[in-house]
């Protein structure tokens, strides 16, 4: 039996990814979704550009605490700069420090770069290439290098572009990445040129696309560089990236298990890949793209007609693929069909023995099915997913009853900062517990207030922390009377989780989300004794 070839899937959603417009991530979300693709069985996170801002070096410090189950940690850079020596040049340094096991640097390919970007001399860029490389070789463990504008580079002068990545495999680079940094070239093209530089190198070096999707075939040219040898792809979750954005990666993966017959390390976890890239778009803050191939909410939907009575009696006719091998889920828009088969895997995730045939499936079926409707989402904010699903079998209790809260914020001067100050009524075993507190802006002071109230009764309760709050003004209501959607992450010692709330006032979802999060973390504590 033939071993199928392995294909190497290297993420730069951290970086690459950043530079989307409106795609905006804190150090946490950085640090949440590089364990979300570790999960997912991604080679390579690419955490950012260590030596360009504080932000990507306070990201790999940290991420030195995590423990990763497969994936590696690289950091991004440049070549050394001209006036510098390598043993000089403060990005090579900061590389170097960030501690990540792997480094990946770039270069240029394209003489016009050389000559009118950098202005030095074509054999001056070749010592750059060459002289960064071998430093960073004896200082971490691997160096891949992207040859970036390569493929403009390669058919505006050849020789040029084919000697700056024999320079890098001379100098020690594992792995020599074509970029087509300007996302012009067309799949056609890419094979052959792929071809020709496997050709040129042999095929004993290993070769990567980086593809961006300027003339929207970079899923295309990274397939077509597949086919062509290469043996490890770069791309961003659902393409996020800089204008047009990357190859996207929740297409090239699928595509090259599904379709090409070929294997990388996600394929045991292809099933999480839905999931896995609207948690990315929930982290940060943005909508899912529902029209996205195998991951989109409407990449296996299906509206009245032909169609509905077709893939009723075999799904095969109008779909491509069956959706759960994406995790994903066939909707029939038009019937009450849809969600039952994610709700037993979730339910089956949580411990939850639900069957088939529970009536308590539907009534959760059809309770998530409102809440979407009102613009709940559970992408991100799984606990809320769980207490829903306890909820509806029973299996949870009410650990305190609210009898009212009020938030008081106010501004005396025009430059002053505002105050807030929060006034909270619960009932918890027959007392009645009232209490206050202020905050830093009014959810942080009814979070405080809230806690307040509770601790004596939950102890617990003291060990977590609210650690990520976004807002998110859902379509519909223009200008302030419009819905919003709260996500919050909570953590303690030991684990972190999300919740969320909708309602037209911000507060309303805000509390929902916090009650989601302590009712949360009391349900763990519970669960926790009675395994004990």
């Amino acid at each position: 039996m033939n071993k199928k070839k392995m294909i190497e899937i290297y993420d730069t959603t951290l970086r690459d990814g950043t530079q989307a417009e409106d795609f905006n991530l804190s150090v946490e979300d950085k640090l949440r979704i590089a364990q979300k693709l570790d999960e997912l069985g991604v080679d390579y996170i690419e955490g950012g550009w260590p030596g360009s801002n504080p932000k990507d070096a306070q990201f790999f410090a940290q991420v030195k605490t995590y423990e990763f189950k497969h994936a590696k940690i690289t950091a991004f850079g440049s070549t050394h700069l001209a006036k510098f020596s390598p043993d000089d040049d403060p990005n090579l340094k900061a590389l170097v420090a960030s501690g990540a096991p792997i480094v990946t640097i770039f270069g240029k390919s394209w003489d016009v770069h050389v000559k009118d970007a950098l202005r030095i001399s074509l054999d001056r860029n070749l010592e750059l290439i060459g002289g960064s490389i071998r430093w960073l070789r004896d200082r971490v463990e691997d160096v891949f290098y992207d040859a970036e504008h390569f493929f403009d580079g390669f058919k505006a002068h050849k020789e040029y572009a084919l000697k700056t990545i024999k320079e890098a495999v001379d100098a020690g680079a594992s792995r020599i990445i074509l970029c087509d940094t300007n996302g012009g070239t067309l799949p056609h093209e890419i094979y052959d040129i792929v071809t020709e530089v496997r050709k040129y190198l042999g095929k004993k070096v290993l070769l990567g696309i980086h593809a961006h999707n300027d003339a929207e075939v970079a899923v295309a040219n990274s397939l077509m560089a597949v086919r062509a040898g290469v043996v490890q792809v770069q791309g961003t979750m659902n393409g996020f990236g800089e204008r047009c954005g990357n190859a996207n990666l929740c297409s090239i993966i699928p595509a090259i298990i599904l379709k090409m017959g070929l294997s990388c390390n996600v394929e045991e976890n292809l099933n999480k890949l839905t999931s896995t890239s609207r948690f990315v778009s929930e982290i940060a803050n943005l909508p899912h793209n529902k029209y996205l191939p195998y991951v989109g909410a409407s990449a296996f939907a299906h509206k009245g007609g032909v169609h509905v009575s077709a893939v009723q009696r075999n799904p095969e006719t109008y779909e491509h693929i069956r959706p759960e091998l994406v995790g994903n889920v066939q909707r029939i828009l038009v019937s009450d069909l849809a969600g039952k088969s994610n709700v037993l895997a979730k339910a089956k995730q949580f411990g939850l023995d639900l069957d088939s045939h529970d009536p308590v499936v539907l009534d959760i079926v059809a309770k998530l099915k409102e809440l979407e409707a009102q613009g709940f989402q559970f992408e991100g904010a799984e606990a809320s997913f769980e207490l829903l699903m306890r909820k509806a079998t029973g299996m949870s209790r009410k650990y305190f009853e609210l009898l009212g809260f009020r938030v008081y914020d106010h501004k005396e001067k025009e430059d002053s900062p505002p105050q807030a100050e929060a006034t909270v009524k619960v009932r918890v075993g027959g007392q009645i517990e009232h209490t206050a507190a202020e905050g830093d802006g009014p959810v942080n002071a009814l979070d405080n207030a809230i806690r307040k109230a509770l601790e004596k009764f939950y102890p617990q309760l003291k060990e977590m922390r609210l650690s990520d709050y976004k807002v998110r003004v859902l379509p519909g209501v223009p200008g302030t009377g419009a819905k919003v959607r709260v996500l919050i992450e909570s953590r303690d010692k030991h684990d972190k989780w999300g919740t969320v709330g909708v309602s037209h006032d911000i507060l309303e979802a805000s509390w929902q989300a916090l009650l989601d999060g302590i009712c949360y973390k009391l349900l763990k504590s519970e669960l926790k004794k009675h395994k004990e």
